[in-house]
């Protein structure tokens, strides 16, 4: 009986995952709630974990893990942390967020092009206003990251008749995207689309990369989408940006603090959308997440490579 620590609030989705992919028998699962510090002797024996995150040192009183299973696609927290080591191997949520997410975006995309939320606003004072939305077909659609999630934005964006272009770190054909560039050549992105959605996880890398240099090179009448995470944006630029006119403005559904605190300028900036993080949320999101944890779970015991696992060189 391998012991694994289930270290969340709700963790029977899970354990009845086990139980229907017939794991359950395999395993001792230690459920400690969340917000609870595990025993030492729970932390001494477990060789599994499935977590959000795990306070810094907290790991290297676990000599016998050998594997954690994140909650979540980005893994920022995780990474940089001298307990993070690869003695065990760290695995992501990637690909929970496949269905939910290009939703959400395309959702995203549809308020800034059509006048739904003009008409809401004018029902409440009985105006009858006719608008003529944007339309989407013939739109260049630019996405800076072309995973599990980007890829599926892009199949649901062709359906729309929008030309798809993006980045990618390992350069090779994408279903549905008519170029797909490695991210040194983001500038040409940049410079075609007329919707950048960013879908790019937080890595040293990548953090502060949504600058004023990078948003000069947007056309004007471009919007930027950022899903991705929030420290990818220095705040200042883009209001500057916004303010300026320099590009049509933003939607945000990520940013560096969450909930975004009540006195930040991106409230009151015109042109800037704010969302409370609703991009990879679903009804069903422990489902979706248990489906990824029985997968691995096996995998585990098997002792076969693990699905989604991180590259702590890379940060994702």
């Amino acid at each position: 009986m391998t012991p694994i620590l289930l270290w969340l609030d709700e963790a029977e989705t899970y354990r009845r995952a086990a139980e229907q992919a017939g794991l359950a028998g395999r395993c001792e699962f230690i459920t400690v709630p969340r917000q609870q510090t595990p025993p030492e002797d729970v932390l001494a024996r477990a060789e599994g974990m499935l977590a959000w995150n795990a306070p810094a040192g907290l790991l290297d009183r676990m000599p016998r893990l050998r594997w954690v299973q994140a909650l979540t696609a980005g893994v920022e927290m995780w990474l940089g942390r001298p307990d993070v080591t690869d003695r065990f191997a760290l695995c992501c949520a990637r690909g929970t967020h496949r269905v939910a997410m290009p939703e959400n975006i395309l959702g995203a995309l549809f308020h800034l092009t059509k006048p739904y939320t003009h008409a809401v606003l004018q029902q409440r004072e009985h105006k009858w206003v006719r608008r003529v939305g944007q339309p989407l077909a013939g739109k260049t659609l630019g996405i800076l990251g072309l995973g599990a999630i980007g890829a599926e934005l892009a199949r649901k964006a062709a359906a729309l008749e929008l030309r798809v272009i993006g980045t990618k770190r390992v350069v090779g054909p994408v279903p549905h995207v008519e170029k797909v560039l490695p991210p040194e050549r983001t500038a040409e992105v940049l410079a075609e689309s007329d919707f950048v959605v960013v879908l790019l996880p937080a890595t040293p890398a990548t953090e502060n990369s949504i600058d004023s240099a990078f948003l000069a090179g947007m056309k004007p009448s471009a919007w930027l989408l950022n899903f991705g995470r929030g420290a990818l944006v220095v705040d200042a630029d883009l209001i500057a940006a916004v303010q300026a006119k320099r590009i049509a403005g933003a939607v945000l559904d990520v940013f560096r603090q969450e909930p975004l605190p009540a006195e930040h300028p991106f409230w009151a900036t015109e042109g800037i959308q704010v969302l409370p993080h609703i991009g990879g949320g679903h009804p069903t999101r422990d489902s979706i997440v248990a489906e990824l944890f029985v997968e691995n779970l096996g995998r585990f015991l098997d002792g076969r490579p693990l699905a989604a696992q991180v590259d702590l060189a890379v940060g994702y």
